[in-house]
């Protein structure tokens, strides 16, 4: 079974090729399984993510369906057990997750700066085969230092 995000749920609804959605209980929430009309099931997941998404009751996502354009879907509370409680991931993970996407933007705005500084760079371009030239002279008396 593969995963589906919301805007491919939008799409494959507009198309038509939505079959039937059914709300699968598991622990303290609900996961959306959605049969297509080119038979390959598919679950509903997070937009940046391949992690199912989990709504805490049917009501938040019938509400999502319904938005959607799909009136009619079926709930299997077999594997339902409201009283569980949901494994949420500790603060240190989320406060590595936020250190890294905190990295990630710093390096980008650092990158960033760089590319300007290249455009801006008034000196006149060197062509690519000059450079390739120049970096093989280079390799060649590497090696031949190297052999010595």
């Amino acid at each position: 079974m593969q995963g589906m995000t919301l805007e491919q749920l939008r799409a494959t609804t507009s198309a038509g090729g939505v079959v039937s959605v059914t709300l699968k209980g598991q622990g303290s929430g609900f996961f959306m399984e959605i049969a297509t009309r080119s038979g390959k099931d598919a679950f509903l997941v997070k937009a940046r993510s391949t992690e199912p998404r989990r709504f805490g009751s049917p009501n938040s996502a019938l509400m999502v369906l319904r938005d959607l354009g799909i009136v009619v879907a079926q709930i299997d509370a077999s594997n339902w057990d409201p009283d569980q409680k949901e494994v949420t991931h500790n603060r240190s993970s989320r406060a590595q997750a936020m250190r890294q996407a905190h990295e990630a933007v710093a390096y980008n705005q650092s990158l960033a700066a760089e590319i300007q500084e290249a455009i801006d760079d008034p000196r006149p371009s060197v062509p690519h085969d000059e450079v390739m030239a120049r970096m093989d002279a280079r390799i060649a008396r590497h090696k031949v230092a190297g052999a010595k």
